[in-house]
């Protein structure tokens, strides 16, 4: 973790757009990759159908997966789940339901000799990615998020000691000088960084004594009751437009245009409480943040599947995903609550800082990695079918700019803590009788962070959410059944969704990281219509 933060400040010192940058890795990370969500049929195969092709959701995963249709189909799709979050024994569960799929294929056929046989065309809305997460974590520690405030306000962009002014750091305006940073000023008006002045020089009386810097609030000794509480929502929701063509009735190619709707928002408190060596409380702190992001995105998928041997089922995909173009704007406000101890840090009573000031605005670019997918699929009869996808994207070639197009610190940072994830998808088929299936599917994501990966908050920033996460491997356990009529069909599919994560409320060496379980569950109901 240190080298990681020796590569932070050399990035500083290479990196100008760095200086103007409010976003972090976290928040890119936050917009790649995708939950496993569509249709019932395609989560109960575990996502594994793109080289089976034949469901609408496929269109967000290999577009010639349209191709296999015969006749038209419209589908809606509903999700309930329980999202479930346990960190040093405290849990907290919350139901949510949504509205999670929505589209329509048209197949037109174009002749039963002819190289191409159908010509399709379909539209897709799904719910992408869904934020609705609620955390709360708590412990002691010896160590105290004032420590980063001080740093903040001691040191330059380039790492050196460089302590800002108190004149500055008071100052009526100082939200808005773009050399602050906002967590400083809140720490120092909080007086949770205090100014140190050296001896006055008993040789010359009247000369002013030495400003020393800031230090924090806690000393040495102190234990730390922290406890973090946060509430999560919004999603990442897909448009797709798919035109995808059947040759031969063995090779099928499509494209898919990708429009994207970003929208999340996090609410979250952080509280300190301070205990001297002795025993003795002397007062703490609250810092709340509320964090909201709203954008739009772009992409385009190319794929195709190609059944080899006349005689056999057997059929193998691929796709490429091309970057996405995010477009993404971001606001923040935080405030903070304290009361200290007047006999032992000289504070005379308590203080609410919220302010209309600290309401901050950025806006930048994202580039996502490119994504290539392989699959295989199998039918026996029309009993079985069994599918394996496999897919790779190399987070680590993300990138972040300025609305000028100028590219942004951050990507430094992203190449250097991110990493490359690879998805395994399987998924089975069963058709107990003509009308009724029964569906297995697995998924392994692995992780998309480093372990040793932090947030920087560069030192005149506006962010004041100091809070990260470093997430582990997902996996998706499924299963499904379903029911064909001549017309009306209806699937129903179970998901057991499970990952841990280490989390940290600051960024400090000192703090060790919080183990949190996540433990997800979530029924999806879909009801369609062929003709």
């Amino acid at each position: 973790m240190k080298s990681n933060r020796i590569l932070a400040i050399c990035i500083l010192l290479i990196s100008a757009g760095f200086l103007n940058a409010q976003t972090t890795i976290y928040d890119a990370n936050r917009w790649m990759g995708s939950d496993l969500n569509g249709t019932a049929r395609f989560v109960g195969m575990g996502g594994a159908m793109g080289a089976l092709g034949g469901d609408i959701t496929t269109i967000g995963t290999n577009p010639a997966g349209i191709g296999i249709y015969r006749s038209n189909d419209a589908m809606v799709s509903f999700g309930f789940d329980n999202t479930g979050v346990k960190a040093n024994g405290a849990s907290l569960d919350k139901f949510h339901g949504s509205f999670d799929n929505a589209g329509f294929v048209f197949s037109t056929k174009i002749g039963n000799t002819t190289a191409l046989r159908f010509a399709n065309f379909g539209f897709n809305y799904r719910k992408m990615k869904s934020f609705n997460r609620s955390m709360l974590a708590s412990g002691v520690f010896n160590t105290s998020q004032t420590v980063q405030m001080a740093n903040m306000v001691n040191f330059d962009s380039y790492g050196d000691f460089d302590p800002f002014t108190e004149a500055a750091l008071r100052s009526d305006d100082a939200f808005q000088n773009p050399e602050l940073p906002w967590l400083g000023i809140m720490g120092y008006n909080a007086h949770l960084v205090n100014p140190v002045y050296g001896k006055v020089d008993l040789e010359n009386p009247d000369a002013e004594p030495s400003f020393d810097g800031y230090e924090p609030y806690f000393q040495a000794g102190d234990a730390v009751s922290q406890s973090y509480r946060s509430k999560e929502s919004g999603g990442i929701h897909s448009f797709d437009l798919n035109s995808a063509l059947n040759f031969y009735d063995r090779f099928y190619v499509g494209a898919t245009l990708g429009l994207y709707s970003v929208n999340y928002d996090r609410t979250s408190e952080y509280n300190e409480d301070f205990t001297d060596k002795d025993g003795k409380g002397h007062g703490g702190y609250t810092l709340g943040n509320d964090f909201w992001v709203n954008g739009s995105g772009v992409d385009f998928k190319l794929g195709f599947i190609l059944r080899p041997f006349e005689s056999s089922s057997f059929r193998i995909g691929a796709a490429v995903h091309t970057p996405t173009f995010f477009s993404l704007k971001e606001r923040n406000t935080a405030y903070i609550n304290f009361d200290l101890n007047e006999t032992t840090r000289g504070i005379t009573k308590p203080y609410d800082a919220r302010g209309n000031d600290t309401e901050g605005e950025y806006e930048y670019k994202l580039i996502t990695p490119w994504k290539f997918n392989a699959s295989m699929g199998y039918t026996i009869g029309s009993s079985v079918a069994l599918g394996v996808e496999y897919e790779y994207s190399d987070r680590t070639s993300a990138k972040m700019k300025d609305l000028d197009g100028y590219e942004l610190g951050q990507t430094a940072d992203i190449k250097a803590m991110m990493k490359a994830v690879h998805t395994l998808r399987v998924g089975a088929e069963f058709k107990l009788a003509p009308e009724f299936a029964f569906r297995l599917g697995y998924n392994h994501i692995t992780a998309p962070l480093k372990s040793d990966a932090f947030k920087y908050l560069p030192v005149n920033s506006m962010r004041t959410d100091t809070e990260f996460s470093n997430p582990g491997a997902t996996d998706n356990y499924t299963l499904g059944c379903g029911y064909r009529g001549k017309s009306f069909y209806v699937d129903m599919a179970y998901m057991y969704n499970t990952y841990k994560e280490t989390f940290y409320a600051f960024d400090s060496l000192d703090l060790p990281g919080t183990k949190v379980t996540n433990n997800n569950h979530k029924v999806v109901l879909t009801l369609g219509m062929r003709f």
